[in-house]
């Protein structure tokens, strides 16, 4: 105990009580000196110089820049934030494959060598040399990623690589059930099952956010939102990510070309993230009546007072009309047919994309307000002059309803059909003369539709299949999407490629088949159509009907004569910008009638055409209220 009214001072936590702390050496002042000794001494340490290191060891970054996409993952994943993406002028962007102009960069004052940039390269581009010695040349440690010499170009081999044991990637893609070839071939019940939450959520962490997806979208989806979103558990939330830019997640969850899947950077080196089929599961997965009303919710509470018509009832169309509902302007769309989403129903078998589907899409439209007036043809039952002195603006977007002939000797016999027509008539119900025999002429995912349906109609009337699809292009080459070519396989289609129709042989007023000729090249030396066939090599094909399916055009005869002479043409196509507008200051295009066939560029139309309307009919003031 202290006694009263002596003073210590407070003891450091590191200090010992009652230790002796004295030097017991002060040592010599000639002692510096002694270091002199060592002066011509042979030193003991290495030289700065090249020498072995250990196998796993993690030097300087190497990148190999014909592996390397650009995607930018390695500088997402750097807790650092040593990373960063820089562009290079000279390198290929090819957005639509996932190719970006940019390579990673190092900031090796930042760099922990971690090595997760390594293991999380879906390209595996990226790796860690032996090299060692972290002096720069040109005095500064930020650098884009070396050649495979290293940093000094002394060829320094490989420390830490792309390996199965630390691959942080999942490239295998989630398999989902479909109904087997025999229990399909009889009927028009979809085929694919989907994801149930399970396989979805594990689909879905397969995705590492790179965003690859959103830039080669027409749309520019926000894929890695609505996966993320999914993966997170919460499906609302990727309803909602969905409907940002696409107002047909049924349709587009099934039948979409899924370029978004074409740029997965993960299918790189695997399978890609089933992109569609994530979309298909959301939006499945959410009732109708909360879907609509996530979709709607920043639908415009106030009316713009100005009217907009709208003519054909495809995607383009639908899509337009959706958005200038939302923003206030007063919708009606006129549709020829009896229901409907035009070549969507009218064009796609219901095995692929069943209509009650397509029905769920259009009933979210018609929610935001869309009037939609089917059986109306423009230029039979409503002149096109009425149409245009009733609204503020009108869209045609008529698609491509029409199909195109060969011309070949024999194909204005009874029996030969246009596939358009004939997919029309199938989801019409309607009938029409069915041969046991039957052959296609096309490559396109058109022809594997109507070739995949007569098989169907076959298989149920007759007990067997026998349709032959004859395509222009090499199998390597053809158009239509590979699951349509096995799956036709798998259902009896018989595929010839490389071959072009020659005629169709008729006897006795009656379609004996279809001959066929090698074909020997398809373009000309300026990239024209212009096919050369070898005809000293031919084969008949027995068939008792034949379907062209070549190619689709669009009957734009409803515009009437004053409109079509101030229009300007392009290749028998109106000519627009790409707003969708044209040379008549009220009038807009869009979709496949003046972009080509593809539902998912048929939407993207449709966003640009509608924004396009809206600035024609001064809809600032109802932007505004769409964003209160």
């Amino acid at each position: 105990m202290e006694q009263k009214g002596t003073k210590t001072r407070p003891r450091k936590l590191y200090e010992v009580p009652n230790m002796d702390v004295t030097p017991k050496n002060k040592g010599s002042f000639l002692r510096p000196l002694k270091a002199l000794s060592f002066l011509f001494r042979e030193p003991v340490t290495l030289p700065m110089e090249p020498r072995p290191a250990a196998e796993n060891y993690r030097g300087f970054h190497v990148n190999d820049w014909e592996k390397c996409i650009g995607c930018g993952t390695c500088a997402e994943i750097c807790d650092n934030e040593a990373i960063s993406m820089v562009h290079i002028p000279d390198l290929p962007e090819d957005h639509k494959n996932g190719i970006k102009p940019r390579r990673p960069a190092i900031d090796y004052g930042r760099c922990c060598w971690c090595a997760l940039c390594v293991d999380i390269c879906p390209t595996g581009s990226i790796a860690l040399s032996r090299e060692y010695i972290h002096i720069s040349r040109e005095m500064n440690t930020f650098f884009i990623l070396p050649d495979e010499k290293g940093m000094h170009g002394l060829g320094y081999p490989i420390g830490w690589g792309k390996n199965e044991d630390s691959d942080l990637l999942d490239l295998k893609r989630q398999p989902m059930g479909e109904v087997e070839p025999e229990a399909r071939s009889d009927n028009f019940d979809e085929i694919v099952d989907g994801f149930d939450a399970h396989t979805a959520l594990i689909e879905a962490s397969r995705c590492i956010q790179c965003g690859m997806c959103h830039e080669a979208c027409p749309t520019n989806m926000h894929a890695p939102q609505y996966i993320r979103a999914i993966w997170e558990g919460n499906v609302e939330k990727a309803v909602e990510e969905i409907y940002r830019t696409n107002p047909f997640p049924q349709v587009c969850g099934r039948v979409c070309t899924h370029r978004c899947e074409t740029a997965c950077s993960i299918g790189r080196r695997g399978e890609p993230v089933a992109i569609r089929w994530l979309k298909r599961y959301a939006i499945d997965a959410v009732s109708p009546a909360k879907v609509k009303k996530i979709a709607l919710a920043d639908k415009a509470k106030k009316k713009s007072g100005k009217k907009v018509a709208i003519v054909g009832s495809g995607p383009a169309g639908l899509t337009t009309a959706f958005d200038l509902a939302k923003l206030g302007h007063a919708v009606t769309v006129y549709e020829s047919k009896e229901k409907p989403g035009g070549m969507m129903r009218y064009g796609i078998p219901e095995y692929r994309l069943p209509y009650d589907k397509l029905d769920a899409d259009i009933a979210v439209i018609e929610a935001a307000g869309v009037a939609i007036e089917c059986g109306k043809a423009i230029g039979r039952d409503i002149g096109f002059d009425a149409l245009r002195s009733d609204n503020d603006a009108v869209v045609v977007a008529t698609g491509l309803g029409q199909g195109r002939s060969t011309r070949i000797p024999g194909s204005d016999q009874p029996g030969v059909f246009s596939a358009v027509d004939l997919l029309a008539r199938v989801t019409a119900g309607e009938s029409f003369d069915l041969k046991e025999s039957a052959a296609v002429i096309g490559g396109g995912n058109v022809a594997f539709d109507i070739a995949r349906s007569l098989a169907r109609l076959q298989k149920k009337t007759f007990g067997k299949v026998d349709v032959t699809l004859v395509a222009l292009e090499a199998r390597d080459r053809m158009l239509a999407d590979e699951e349509e070519v096995i799956e036709g396989g798998e259902e009896g289609v018989k595929v010839f490629t490389g071959r072009g129709p020659k005629q169709i042989v008729v006897e006795n007023g009656a379609i004996k088949g279809l001959e066929t000729v090698l074909c020997l090249s398809i373009f000309d030396e300026e990239g024209r159509f212009h096919p050369k066939y070898d005809e000293a090599d031919v084969i008949l094909h027995p068939a008792a009907m034949v379907v062209e399916a070549i190619g689709q055009a669009t009957d734009v005869s409803y515009l009437g004569k004053d409109v079509t002479e101030a229009l300007e043409w392009e290749r028998g196509r109106i000519k627009i910008g790409r707003d969708g507008s044209t040379a008549v200051p009220w009038l807009f295009a869009a979709g496949d009638m003046v972009e080509g066939p593809d539902v998912i560029h048929a939407v993207a139309a449709g966003h640009r055409t509608a924004s396009a309307i809206d600035t024609f009919l001064g809809g600032g003031s109802s932007k505004l209220e769409a964003a209160e």
